[in-house]
């Protein structure tokens, strides 16, 4: 099994959601978060801002999955043809194990 964070922008998380349930991934934890990447925020005029709101969406695949899951958020979250700064980012963890709390039931 693995964890896939996925931060994306505000605006796309519907998109990357909807998308990820057409695929067969309905399962999904969503957190609102703030942070900054490698362009170390944004500037406004005269104003920086450091903390960017962003979305993180959180998954438990199994690792066959893996690849459909992350070409999903990538098609979907991307803005433009080739991206831009702030699109965010995907990471992929290992998970040891999982277990339903109503049921006890280990695994997904």
């Amino acid at each position: 099994m693995l964890l896939v964070r996925a931060i994306v922008r505000p605006e796309k998380v519907n998109a990357v959601m909807s998308e990820l349930m057409e695929a067969g991934f309905p399962a999904v934890t969503k957190l609102d978060v703030f942070g900054r990447g490698k362009q170390r925020g944004v500037v406004v005029g005269d104003i920086q801002y450091d903390e960017i709101p962003k979305e993180m969406l959180l998954l438990v695949v199994n690792d066959d999955d893996k690849d459909d899951v992350v070409k999903v958020i990538m098609r979907t979250a991307r803005t433009g043809d080739n991206g831009n700064f702030g699109d965010g980012r995907i990471f992929i963890s290992p998970v040891l194990d999982a277990y339903t709390i109503s049921t006890g039931k280990q695994g997904l």
